[in-house]
């Protein structure tokens, strides 16, 4: 694969032995990035028997070279939160900080059940919980919000909606003509709920053919809404791929990659504590490179960078719909 280039460096940070909670492994790191420093959660492992996932925080000048906290950045106070927190995502709207991030009804080894929970922040130092946000779904993850507010569809509501990516498993049914775990947009009055919910992308390709879920928030681009998600094959390996979306109406696809834009190819990403996994989770834009963030083989967290004009070129070259 040609389009990103792996910073030479990777992995950017890796699990820190001397502090307990992130012992293990961190990977499945979101970001966002002010004009002068680029903000960091990830998903930490601190031991294995229960294999409960904390989030931590860690802060870039130059997107590469993080310093991170000694604390956990969200501490676990909820009760839906007990067995892990996991996979946080961030996208900034207004002057707030939007937080999703995965709950389990049991510990991990015991097949449990999976929902997405939202907090809020406005400086990474203290988050107000909203609580779960997919309690009408089963099995829901991937969640994650448009960087704006839209108005699409005057018959649902005269303001200002939220619109909100997500997984939701149990919508995977013959019900709505889908055999697999695809991306669904839901277009919502608040930002504590989903409601009015249609599917967007499903698997397509063979590289993706067991399952999609979104990645980072999606970026406004001249040509669409730039939408990079994961895809998951029949032999588990994790793929990223990307989608335009149109600017007014994110609900139409403009173009969709065939071919994957980043996959597993070097050891950090190959063998791991899940072999096989390019796990895309956030972006930032710094002098018009793309850095995209990725978690490799559930163990260390990565970045690689494109010019993003070149990406948006070649999504419409490569593209399923164009």
């Amino acid at each position: 694969m040609t389009i990103f280039e792996r910073y030479s460096k990777n992995p950017i940070l890796t699990s820190n032995k001397n502090n307990w909670w992130e012992s293990k492994a961190v990977f499945n790191c979101s970001v966002s990035y002010d004009g002068q420093s680029v903000h960091m959660l990830y998903r930490a492992i601190g031991e294995y028997d229960h294999y409960i996932s904390r989030i931590g925080y860690a802060c870039s000048s130059d997107g590469f070279q993080f310093d991170r906290r000694r604390n956990i950045a969200i501490p676990t106070t909820e009760e839906y939160e007990k067995h892990g927190m996991e996979d946080p995502r961030i996208t900034q709207i207004d002057d707030k900080i939007f937080v999703t991030y995965v709950v389990l009804s049991e510990y991990v080894k015991n097949h449990p059940k999976v929902f997405s929970a939202l907090a809020v922040t406005k400086d990474y130092d203290e988050f107000d919980k909203l609580g779960i946000i997919t309690k009408d779904f089963d099995n829901n993850k991937d969640v994650i919000f448009f960087p704006d507010k839209f108005k699409i569809d005057s018959s649902f509501s005269n303001n200002s909606s939220f619109l909100v990516l997500h997984r939701p498993t149990s919508l995977s049914n013959p019900d709505y003509q889908i055999s697999r775990p695809s991306i669904w947009l839901s277009i919502s009055n608040t930002e504590s709920t989903l409601s009015n919910s249609i599917l967007l992308l499903k698997p397509e390709q063979d590289w993706e053919s067991l399952k999609v879920g979104a990645g980072p928030s999606p970026i406004k681009t001249k040509e669409g809404w730039l939408l990079i998600y994961h895809g998951v094959s029949t032999d588990k390996v994790y793929r990223a791929g990307a989608a335009l979306l149109d600017l007014d109406d994110p609900r139409k696809v403009i173009a969709r990659t065939k071919q994957p834009i980043l996959e597993p190819e070097e050891d950090y990403e190959k063998l791991g504590d899940v072999n096989n996994v390019v796990f895309p989770t956030g972006t930032v834009i710094i002098d018009k490179k793309l850095l995209l963030y990725y978690g490799g083989a559930d163990r260390v967290c990565c970045v690689a960078s494109t010019d993003i004009d070149e990406l948006i070129e070649h999504i419409l070259k490569d593209s399923i719909t164009a």
